[in-house]
């Protein structure tokens, strides 16, 4: 494993309104083994009287440093994080993404060290379980398009910094599968899933409904050279 990545990495995550949540993710990254000192940005926009910044100052003075900017869509607001980084590589969360395994960063920066890769995912489940057959199928898709268009999905995507920067970084004007976007563009070579799964929550699946986040998957695949699909929000955010 790693030992002290706190100069290797940076993490950045988007947020909005997610206090208890973000408060979790941000638990479980302070359990992380040799996480000390690792610089966490947290570009938010939340509106609900501050209450998201006690729940994500409450995490600070622990092992992570933690600091807030200010945010917008998830790809202005990784945007805005990716601008301050200054370690070799950059670790793109979402709010609600649950690190259980405490070795996980470890291990999965020693593989991208060995790997030389430029892009790094993991596999995804839901942590009450409901809708890993979503993500288990999800699993399959991604191991037949990394051989030609890499997708790695935003909530957990660790790049190396200056391969994100001379892409230049997410699609500003991108407000759905800015993730996709832009991972497509990486060198099939290049892309690393590590076997390791992380947790994330069940709420986009129960709010928009299994259909329809099914039916936007398959958009997003048949609309990769469409730049204009990318910039509209397909109701994503409401």
């Amino acid at each position: 494993m790693i030992n002290d990545f706190k100069d290797l990495l940076t993490i950045v995550i988007p947020c909005k309104n997610e206090g208890l949540i973000i408060k979790q993710t941000l638990e479980f990254l302070n359990a992380q083994f040799n996480i000390k000192g690792t610089n966490v940005i947290i570009a938010d926009v939340s509106d609900d009287a501050g209450f998201t910044h006690e729940c994500i100052e409450s995490q600070q003075n622990k092992n992570i440093n933690i600091s807030i900017i200010k945010g917008g869509y998830p790809a202005q607001g990784r945007n805005a994080g990716a601008a301050l980084v200054k370690t070799q590589y950059v670790l793109f969360l979402d709010a609600d993404i649950y690190l259980r395994n405490v070795t996980l960063l470890a291990d999965l920066i020693r593989e991208v060290v060995n790997r030389k890769a430029k892009l790094a995912t993991c596999k995804f489940r839901v942590i009450d379980g409901e809708y890993n057959f979503v993500y288990q199928t999800f699993d399959v898709i991604q191991w037949f398009t990394k051989f030609s268009k890499p997708f790695a999905i935003g909530g957990f995507m660790l790049f190396e910094t200056e391969t994100f920067n001379l892409l230049g970084g997410f699609k500003n004007d991108d407000k759905f599968a800015e993730d996709y976007h832009l991972s497509m563009n990486i060198l099939p070579k290049d892309f690393y899933v590590h076997n390791d799964k992380i947790y994330t929550t069940s709420r986009r699946f129960k709010s928009k409904g299994l259909s329809y986040m099914v039916k936007m998957m398959i958009l997003s695949y048949f609309n990769r050279n469409n730049a204009e699909f990318f910039t509209k929000d397909h109701n994503y955010w409401k």
